[in-house]
Formats: C-alpha cells, sequence, structure tokens
C-alpha cells in the first residue's frame, strides 16, 4: 500500500506500509509505557516508542548506501531530518541516561520516566503531521502509577 502525504505541509513523499507499521508500532510502546509498573520500564518503553518513530520518518529516506558506516537513528535522523535534529539530540541523550541506570549508575526517577513518555507523544505527534497524518489522542494515554519504595 502506497499512498501520498497530502495535509498541510505535508512532505511529497509514499506514505508505504512499513511507515504505517512503524507509526503504529510507535504508538503501542507508548501505550506499553503507560502501563509499565517500573521507572526503567517506563523509561526504555518511551525510547522505544520515539526510535520507532524515528525509524518510521528514515523508512521514508533512501535507504544507506552500502558503502557508508552505519549510524545511530538518531544521528541518521539528524543528518537526513535537520528540522527533527533537535530531538535527535535529545533523545541521544536520554539514551546514554538509560546506558548510565542500566550499567549501575544513578536510576531513572518516576518524574523523568513520565516526562520522557509525555517527550515520545510529543514527537510521535511531530512525526505524523510531518508526514501528513492527524497527530494521536493523546487524552488516551494515562500514566499507571508508579509505587517507590
Amino acid at each position: 500500500m502506497t499512498t501520498t502525504a497530502t495535509g498541510p505541509g505535508a512532505p511529497a513523499e509514499a506514505l508505504t506500509g512499513d511507515l504505517f507499521d512503524l507509526l503504529g508500532r510507535s504508538r503501542a510502546a507508548l501505550i506499553e509505557a503507560c502501563s509499565a509498573t517500573t521507572t526503567s520500564e517506563r523509561y526504555a518503553r518511551a525510547q522505544l516508542a520515539a526510535l520507532r518513530a524515528a525509524a518510521a520518518l528514515l523508512a521514508q529516506v533512501a535507504p544507506r548506501s552500502l558503502g557508508s558506516r552505519p549510524r545511530s537513528a538518531w544521528e541518521a535522523l539528524a543528518r537526513q531530518r535537520p528540522e527533527f535534529g533537535e530531538w535527535a539530540s535529545f533523545f541521544t541523550e536520554c539514551g546514554k541516561r538509560s546506558a548510565v541506570a542500566q550499567s549501575g549508575g544513578a536510576g531513572v526517577s518516576v518524574r523523568e520516566a513520565d516526562d520522557l513518555v509525555r517527550q515520545a507523544q510529543l514527537f510521535l505527534d511531530a512525526v505524523l503531521v510531518h508526514v501528513g497524518l492527524p497527530a494521536a489522542d493523546a487524552s488516551a494515554l494515562r500514566l499507571t502509577p508508579i509505587v517507590v519504595g
């Protein structure tokens, strides 16, 4: 299935089944993040949601040539979609924060995990609008309280 984006400011690129699949998987990861019962799980699922939204944008760009070096999705996004460069920088830093926490460093707080869910939702909405689709209904996302202690 391929359609063309027609929304205001929408790029004239094809909307493929892969793009729709990645956007759907991004939304599903956001829903999982909202129902997570630990901060580390919530943070990781929110990161995954953002990464899948970034992958959806990158799916619209010609695949990298076989001779080029592999890049992180965030590095590729900043290069291929400069208008999303600030988002790429933000989520790169979140990935570093997560790696420190996973390696035994300071853990992620409830506030940080909840904030990342909200930022991932905003990023997904920005991606949806960019490709000419309506933003998601954020009211459907309700954070399950995380019990600390």
